[in-house]
């Protein structure tokens, strides 16, 4: 990528984003890295999605086929304010705006470069599918955790950061050889713990 602009390397770089569900952390990241012109995608690596339910006891689950849309209405009919307050409702109709339904990453035959993981477990889960999977290209895929908690003020702190990290990564001619230096420089300047495994379609 090294005769491309900041521009056209973010059309070329393919990105995931990827947290439990595919409903908070993965999806506030896809929405500010897509207006920010990234060729971004989300998933989650978990069995079903689950949100709070009205007690801790009973959560809400859905298969990863779910619309946003149709999640967005069972939690409207079941109880529309308790929803709206825990910001549930705002979080889904943000959802719906940007895609159709979550979508798990284990079923996804895509080829990124650059896969950002939300939590350790979740990308402990991405490494996991990776070593199933049987690479025949050998093309190269960094993947990057950036631990963020699962609440909407640090989901949306937790994009900013991935945001300011892709502008970090963007400007590399050979991002490749460089990657390690540019994750010790950020992890210096902004205070935050990365983790890092190269692997490989």
């Amino acid at each position: 990528m090294s005769e491309l602009s900041v521009d056209e390397r973010k059309k070329q770089l393919r990105i995931a984003v990827i947290c439990s569900s595919n409903m908070n952390r993965s999806m506030e990241a896809h929405r500010l890295l897509e207006k920010k012109g990234y060729n971004i995608s989300s998933y989650g690596t978990g069995t079903r999605v689950k949100l709070p339910g009205t007690s801790h006891d009973n959560p809400n689950v859905y298969a990863f086929s779910t619309p946003y849309n149709e999640i967005y209405e069972d939690l409207y009919r079941k109880d529309r304010n308790v929803y709206r307050q825990n910001g549930m409702l705002n979080m889904l109709d943000r959802n719906r705006k940007i895609k159709n339904h979550p979508e798990k990453f284990q079923l996804n035959n895509d080829v990124f470069n650059v896969i950002l993981s939300c939590e350790e477990r979740v990308y402990d889960q991405i490494l996991d599918d990776f070593n199933k999977r049987k690479a025949k290209a050998f093309t190269q895929c960094h993947v990057i955790n950036l631990d963020i908690p699962d609440n909407h003020e640090d989901a949306d702190i937790g994009a900013i950061v991935f945001s300011q990290l892709l502008d970090e990564l963007i400007k590399d001619n050979d991002l490749d050889a460089n990657i390690d230096e540019l994750l010790q420089s950020f992890e210096e300047e902004k205070k935050r713990d990365l983790m890092h495994s190269v692997v490989f379609y």
